[in-house]
């Protein structure tokens, strides 16, 4: 019962460390783009360190690390839009639209994992409209754009979210997120002269960005992606997916003490934010008389949106 007790603080603060990437996405002054690539290279940086990760690397074959490196791809665009959506909104209208996760997830999950689709998760997606309506009616006009962009994260959440699910147990973990990030860093290389208006990936921060950096790096990624992996072990898949779906509030919690971005909106956002996150806590309940499946351990590929079932 203690070490229970214990692991599920040790998740609920790996989740208010997964809360602060929303507001250090905003603190920090580089676009997008550099931002994500700057934080993957160097998790992959500290992850090669590793002689765990180079063994798993040995050992895992071609197409799964092929198969991983697609899924790093998605995680990259998922970064990418995310914190676009804060840079072009805020903290707060990020962390909710990312909220949205676990919805596309009941549509996609079926098609990825070839089941039936369950009409309860039908209703997880109905619920949650009026929410979105509330969320954009109570932004300025301004941020509406952001909204887009964050929704669009939270596609790319859903369908890397349900792909990790059906690779989970053949990689190690720290080896997967390694080949993900990795693959993830390189491709932002890539797409970054085909974005000129976005900015090259290559940029160098200053003093402040640099200190932001390292602690979204290895503060926000690294340190709780360890604790969870230790804490999961005592912890049931539905506790786990109860308390990450937190995440959201933590974010929005924190956006208002530090950033003060209650000022820029008005309470139909907030009532919004309520109705999503009703509808994404529904989610786990609808599923819990399921036959559980094996208790995946979590990637450090994207917070707790790498959602559990």
């Amino acid at each position: 019962m203690q070490a229970t007790r214990r692991a599920r603080l040790q998740i609920h603060f790996c989740v208010l460390l997964w809360g602060f990437t929303a507001i250090l996405g905003k603190l920090i002054t580089l676009p997008a783009l550099p931002l994500v690539w700057w934080r993957m290279l160097l998790v992959t940086a500290a992850l090669l360190l590793m002689p765990r990760v180079w063994r798993g690397l040995r050992a895992m074959p071609p197409r799964l690390r092929w198969a991983y490196a697609g899924i790093g791809v998605l995680v990259s665009l998922h970064w990418l839009t995310f914190y676009a959506a804060i840079k072009l909104a805020n903290a707060s209208v990020g962390a909710t639209c990312i909220a949205l996760g676990p919805v596309f997830l009941a549509f996609v999950e079926p098609w990825i994992a070839r089941r039936r689709f369950d009409p309860r998760e039908l209703l997880v997606g109905v619920a949650v409209v009026p929410g979105v309506a509330l969320v954009v009616g109570g932004v300025p006009h301004g941020m509406r754009l952001g909204i887009a962009v964050g929704v669009l994260s939270a596609l790319f959440v859903a369908l890397f979210g349900a792909l990790n699910k059906r690779l989970v147990e053949h990689g190690d973990p720290l080896t997967v997120t390694c080949i993900e990030l990795g693959t993830g860093a390189a491709f932002l290389t890539v797409l970054a002269p085909l974005l000129p208006h976005v900015g090259a990936a290559f940029v160098l921060p200053d003093a402040h960005d640099a200190l932001l950096l390292l602690a979204l790096a290895f503060g926000c990624t690294l340190l709780p992606f360890a604790l969870a992996l230790v804490a999961l072990r005592h912890l049931s898949a539905f506790g786990t997916q109860m308390v990450t779906n937190l995440e959201p509030v933590y974010a929005i919690v924190l956006a208002m003490l530090l950033l003060g971005e209650q000022r820029q909106l008005d309470g139909g956002f907030y009532a919004g934010v309520v109705v999503i996150l009703l509808a994404v806590f529904a989610h786990p309940l609808l599923g819990r008389r399921q036959k559980p499946a094996r208790q995946p351990e979590l990637l450090g590929t994207a917070e707790s949106h790498n959602i559990v079932e």
